[in-house]
């Protein structure tokens, strides 16, 4: 039976303390988590671990097939429930995309405070999560709930792709050129939404944004010249090429006037509307970061962003590289933008402007 609570009355993002990708711990916080765990030992194939902070695990079932193994979830960053469920789908389902694979199904996790929220409200964020699902053609089989003090969703999603599909985050060489799929500010969009300073048309950005799927990736992994795949989520566009970097062993340049942003972003963060999670990401990586003299506050904050089912960065050929972002931008991906290249040197990431 349903709760007496009015959906209207309750803001989903005023019950939690932070919202998508921006709930991750910082990565000098994860990093020292991580540190004295067991590695994960002799497991010939297990292809992809924890080793270099990639998107999903990766284990070869037998010589044509790999299994893509994934969990992602989070707090509300919108108040509408439907949205909610979307988001949080589409960004979990990234992280198979940005191996290289095919989902083929999915489990749910459910969080809720039981007592503050009603439960239709609950089966709209469930409704949200099954509808991005059945987009990408898989299921919810499944899945895990509890009463949580604040409301949490996410999913568990497999995937497959052959051996030579596989895409990771490591295998960036230099010359490389580097495509970002999507614009950057969804952090800052999040802020202004939990303060109501998002107008109606930065929100239907902001949706149609974080609920397009990755799956391009699947196509791109099938190209020999492209060497390393991942996607940017909450440690911003400089956290996740950093990874990136030092998974490769490589140098990163990123030049931050070729990026695309939404089109508020650059005014909100002007206006002070960053995350936590912007400061908490700097704080723990910006000694491996070099930035120009000139470069404003605010954009600074638009590189270490937390991105909530953001793009795929993508290194490849440069030689490949105009013909790859057309087929990206092909494919739905407008704000799609090569945005830097990969070099050698000491692992770091370079902005230049």
């Amino acid at each position: 039976m349903d709760s007496p609570i009015a959906p209207s009355s309750v803001r989903l993002t005023a019950l939690a303390h932070g919202g998508g990708c921006g709930c991750k711990l910082a990565p000098s916080v994860l990093q020292q988590l991580l540190l004295d765990q067991p590695a994960a030992g002799p497991f010939a194939r297990l292809l992809v671990g924890t080793e270099t902070g990639d998107d999903a695990a990766v284990w070869q079932l037998d010589d044509q097939t790999c299994v893509i193994a994934t969990t992602d979830f989070f707090m509300p960053m919108v108040d509408d429930p439907f949205d909610f469920g979307r988001i949080a789908a589409t960004n979990a389902i990234s992280d198979v995309y940005a191996m290289g694979g095919k989902p083929i199904m999915a489990l749910a996790i459910l969080g809720m405070p039981i007592d503050k929220i009603p439960t239709n409200m609950v089966r709209e964020i469930l409704k949200g999560g099954s509808a991005v699902c059945t987009q990408a053609g898989i299921p919810v089989a499944g899945g895990h709930s509890i009463d949580s003090p604040e409301p949490i969703y996410g999913l568990a999603v497999i995937g497959t792709c052959p051996p030579a599909n596989l895409r990771r985050n490591s295998g960036a060489k230099a010359g490389d050129a580097l495509i970002l799929t999507k614009a950057l500010g969804v952090g800052i969009y999040s802020a202004a939404i939990k303060k109501d300073m998002l107008p109606a048309d930065g929100y239907a950005e902001f949706i149609a944004s974080t609920t397009r799927l990755n799956s391009i990736g699947v196509e791109l992994a099938q190209d020999t010249n492209v060497h390393a795949i991942t996607d940017v989520t909450g440690f911003g566009i400089l956290g996740h090429a950093l990874e990136m970097a030092r998974g490769s062993n490589m140098r990163i340049s990123l030049r931050a006037d070729d990026m695309a942003l939404f089109s508020r972003a650059a005014e909100l963060a002007r206006e002070g509307l960053v995350t936590g999670a912007s400061h908490r990401n700097w704080a723990s990586y910006g000694a491996d970061v070099t930035l120009p003299d000139d470069l404003p506050a605010w954009r600074q904050h638009i590189l270490t962003d937390p991105q909530t089912s953001g793009g795929l960065l993508v290194s490849c050929d440069t030689g490949r590289a105009e013909d790859l972002l057309g087929t990206i931008i092909a494919a739905g991906c407008s704000e799609a933008r090569i945005i830097g290249t990969v070099e050698e040197g000491e692992p770091g990431v370079r902005v230049t402007r």
